[in-house]
C-alpha cells in the first residue's frame, strides 16, 4: 500500500468530520417528533423536489458505484456501460409507478412496501415475504458501502493488521451510527446535499484533466485493448454478450425502485408532483455515471495497474482499486482528499438511508405485525432505531470476518431476489387483480429458482436459459420475474374459483392512487 498521504488524509477528514457535525445537526432541520416513526423514518414526508432530487441521487448513486462501475470498465470494458441505459430506463418507471404508491401509502400512512402489500392485498404472510427479501436484500448493498471506505482508507495508506487495520472503518461506523440514531432520514438527506456537489466537482475534474494529461480521448482509446472497447460478437445460436448487456440493463431498471431504500427515499418526499419532478431531473445522474464509466479506461491508458507503488492496492482490492490508484497518480494530493472524502461520504448517504428502510421494513412487518401488535408511537420509533443500529453492525461484522468477495457475490444475488416483489408492489400500484395467494406462491417459485440458477453459476448474475436449441444468456433476475409472473396469472383464477370470492379484500380505494 501506499504511505500515509498526510494532505490528503487531513483534507478527508476534515470533511468526513463537518458531514458528520451535519448529521447531528440535521436533527433540528425541519424539526419534526423524532419519536413517530414517519418524522424519523421518512423526514416526515415533507422533502421538495431539490432534497428529494440530492437524497434519491445520493441514494441510488453509492461509493460502490463510483468505484465499482469504473472497475468494471476497467476489468471487463464495454459490458460495464450498461449501467447508462440502465439509469436512464428508471426514470419512466419512477414517473408513472411511484407517485400512484406515494399517494396511496400518504392517504393511509404506509410507511414500506410492506404496508402497501399488507393493505392493499390483506395477506400479512405476502407482506412478511415482501418485506423479509427487503432486508435480506439490502443487508450486503450496506456491506458494499463500507467497503468503498475501505478501499479509500487503502489508498490514503490507512493499513495495518487485526484491530489497527479495522479502527478506521469501526470509527466510521460508529459515526454513521450515532447520526442515523440521533435524527433519521433527516441526516443523510442533508448529507446528500454535500456528496454529490462533492461527487459532481470530482467526476468532472476526472473527465477533464485526466485527458488533458494523457494526451486526448484518441490516445485513451487507442490504449484500450479492442476486446475491451466493443461487446463480442455473438456466435451462431445465441445472443451472447448482447444478451447480457440487454438483460442487464432491462433487469436491473425494474429491480432499483423496489429496494427498500430506494422506495424510503421516494415516500420522504412531499408530493407525487415532487416525484414526477425528479424522474424529469435525476438523468443528470446518468450523464454522471457515462462519465465515470470512461474513468476505468482512463485508468487503462495511465497504466496504474503496472506501477510498482500501487501494486499492494491492486492485490488486495483487485479492480477496486483502479480509480483511487489514478486519482492519486494524476491529481495534486489536496484535490486526492477531496475525491476520496466523495467517495468516503458516498457511503454514508445510502448505508444510513439503507438501515433506516430495513429497520422500517422489521418494525412495520415483522415487530408490529407478529410481535407487539399495538405499539405505541413511541415505542414504534424506538424501535426502529436500535434496530437499524443492529442492520449497520450486522453490515460491519459481515465486513470484517467476511472476505469482500462474499458480500459482492451476495449484492449480486440482492438483484435477483428484490426484483421478485415486482408484481405485488408494482403491478400492485395498477390492479387488485391478482390473488394473494397466488403472488405468494410466484414470489416464492422466482426466489427459488434465481437463487438456484445463481448458486448453479458460482454466483454470478447471468444465465444461459436455453430454448429450442436457441442459449439466450441474461440477467437472472429478468428470467426469474418472468417465471413468477407467469405462475401468478396461471393460480390468480385458479385461486379465486376454489375460494368463490368475488370482491378481494382490498383497504385502497382507486381514487387514492391519485391526487
Amino acid at each position: 500500500m501506499p504511505e500515509v498521504n498526510w494532505t490528503a488524509l487531513i483534507v478527508f477528514v476534515l470533511l468526513f468530520g463537518f458531514v458528520a457535525w451535519l448529521g447531528f445537526a440535521a436533527a433540528n432541520w425541519r424539526k419534526g417528533d423524532l419519536d413517530q416513526l414517519h418524522e424519523w423514518g421518512l423526514g416526515g414526508r415533507r422533502f421538495g423536489t431539490i432534497v428529494t432530487w440530492f437524497l434519491v441521487g445520493g441514494d441510488l448513486y453509492t461509493a460502490y458505484t463510483f468505484i465499482a462501475v469504473p472497475a468494471l470498465a476497467f476489468g471487463a470494458g464495454a459490458v460495464a456501460f450498461f449501467a447508462v441505459p440502465y439509469t436512464v430506463v428508471i426514470y419512466p418507471i419512477l414517473f408513472l409507478v411511484f407517485p400512484r404508491i406515494w399517494y396511496v401509502c400518504r392517504k393511509h400512512g404506509y410507511i414500506t412496501a410492506g404496508d402497501f402489500v399488507r393493505g392493499r392485498f390483506g395477506n400479512r404472510w405476502l407482506a412478511l415475504a415482501i418485506s423479509l427479501t427487503g432486508i435480506v436484500a439490502t443487508m450486503p448493498y450496506i456491506a458494499l458501502q463500507l467497503v468503498g471506505i475501505q478501499v479509500v482508507l487503502g489508498a490514503l495508506g490507512i493499513s495495518g493488521t487485526g484491530f489497527a487495520a479495522d479502527l478506521p472503518l469501526i470509527i466510521a461506523f460508529l459515526v454513521l451510527a450515532a447520526f442515523t440514531y440521533s435524527s433519521g432520514l433527516r441526516a443523510p438527506a442533508s448529507i446528500a446535499i454535500v456528496k454529490d456537489i462533492l461527487i459532481y466537482i470530482t467526476a468532472f475534474a476526472a473527465v477533464i484533466i485526466i485527458p488533458i494529461q494523457l494526451g486526448g480521448f484518441g490516445k485513451i482509446f487507442a490504449a484500450v485493448p479492442t476486446a475491451k472497447l466493443l461487446l463480442a460478437v455473438p456466435g451462431p445460436a445465441t445472443t451472447g454478450a448482447y444478451g447480457n448487456y440487454a438483460t442487464l440493463a432491462l433487469g436491473s431498471a425494474l429491480a432499483l425502485f423496489l429496494y427498500p431504500h430506494s422506495m424510503t427515499g421516494i415516500m420522504s418526499a412531499s408530493s407525487g408532483r415532487a416525484i414526477r419532478r425528479n424522474a424529469a431531473l435525476l438523468p443528470a445522474y446518468s450523464l454522471m455515471l457515462g462519465l465515470l464509466a470512461l474513468v476505468g479506461f482512463f485508468a487503462i491508458a495511465a497504466g496504474v495497474a503496472g506501477l510498482p507503488e500501487y501494486a499492494a492496492g491492486f492485490k488486495q482490492f483487485g479492480n477496486n482499486f483502479a480509480v483511487p490508484a489514478l486519482f492519486l497518480h494524476s491529481f495534486p494530493a489536496w484535490f486526492v482528499g477531496i475525491a476520496f472524502a466523495a467517495i468516503g461520504i458516498g457511503a454514508l448517504v445510502p448505508a444510513a438511508i439503507m438501515s433506516i428502510a430495513a429497520a422500517n421494513l422489521y418494525t412495520r412487518n415483522i415487530h408490529r405485525e407478529f410481535i407487539n401488535k399495538n405499539p405505541t408511537d413511541k415505542q414504534e420509533a424506538q424501535m426502529a432505531k436500535w434496530v437499524s443500529l443492529v442492520v449497520k453492525l450486522g453490515a460491519l461484522v459481515f465486513i470484517i470476518f467476511v472476505p469482500t468477495q462474499y458480500a459482492i457475490q451476495l449484492q449480486l444475488l440482492g438483484g435477483i431476489w428484490i426484483i421478485q416483489t415486482l408484481p405485488a408492489v408494482m403491478l400492485g400500484a395498477f390492479t387488485r387483480w391478482f390473488n394473494d395467494r397466488a403472488l405468494l406462491i410466484g414470489w416464492a417459485v422466482g426466489i427459488i429458482a434465481g437463487t438456484a440458477m445463481a448458486v448453479a453459476m458460482n454466483l454470478t448474475p447471468t444465465y444461459p436459459l436455453v430454448l429450442g436449441g436457441y442459449t439466450l444468456p441474461g440477467y437472472t433476475a429478468l428470467y426469474t420475474v418472468i417465471l413468477n409472473l407467469a405462475v401468478a396469472v396461471v393460480l390468480t383464477p385458479i385461486f379465486n374459483a376454489i375460494s368463490g370470492q368475488r370482491t378481494p379484500y382490498d383497504e385502497t380505494a382507486a381514487i387514492d392512487y391519485h391526487a
